[in-house]
């Protein structure tokens, strides 16, 4: 079973600005709902753990769970260029799903993607069968799914999008639920 999880809550969240692979720490509130996840998934044993190498993911990861915990860059939010640390409002308003989008410095959507892919493909090869524990950022999880379910159904790509600290299941590369 594939555990994947959207880190929890920091101040940049609660303020709606862009983070992209600016290193932020989680907030009070980012911490405490990694301790309520890390009780809705007491009782689960992760044969590895899975974590971006950013702080945000590397805390919630060592809060909801035991093991020792594998960073594995791809995992890593899509770069935003320019657009780190800006609020998401007004100008700096981009289409992240359009593959031709590099507006602002972002990191181009078909090397994000791949870069998913590629983790994707190799886990669910080496690890079939294992509880997998994967703590990632929002944009990764939406592209994940993709490669779970496929692309969302008129391209809105909003649909893939889960709350911090929440997370979805998936087994034998099929998704289950969410939560």
């Amino acid at each position: 079973m594939i555990y994947l999880v959207r880190h929890s809550q920091t101040d940049w969240n609660l303020k709606k600005i862009y983070q992209g692979q600016t290193d932020i720490e989680l907030n009070i509130v980012g911490i405490k709902q990694a301790e309520e996840l890390a009780k809705k998934l007491d009782g689960i044993y992760f044969d590895i753990v899975f974590s971006s190498p950013l702080k945000r993911a590397i805390k919630t990861a060592e809060i909801i769970s035991n093991g020792k915990i594998v960073v594995d860059n791809r995992l890593i939010e899509r770069f935003n260029g320019e657009l780190e640390g800006k609020e998401k409002r007004g100008k700096y308003i981009i289409d992240f799903a359009n593959p031709d989008e590099t507006k602002f410095g972002i990191e181009p959507l078909p090397i994000f993607k791949k870069r998913i892919f590629d983790f994707w493909n190799e886990i669910v090869k080496t690890y079939h069968g294992k509880n997998i524990l994967v703590v990632t950022h929002s944009g990764v999880v939406i592209y994940s799914q993709e490669f779970f379910k496929g692309e969302p159904e008129n391209l809105d790509y909003s649909k893939y999008k889960i709350k911090n600290s929440d997370f979805l299941q998936f087994e034998n590369n099929k998704f289950i639920n969410n939560k």
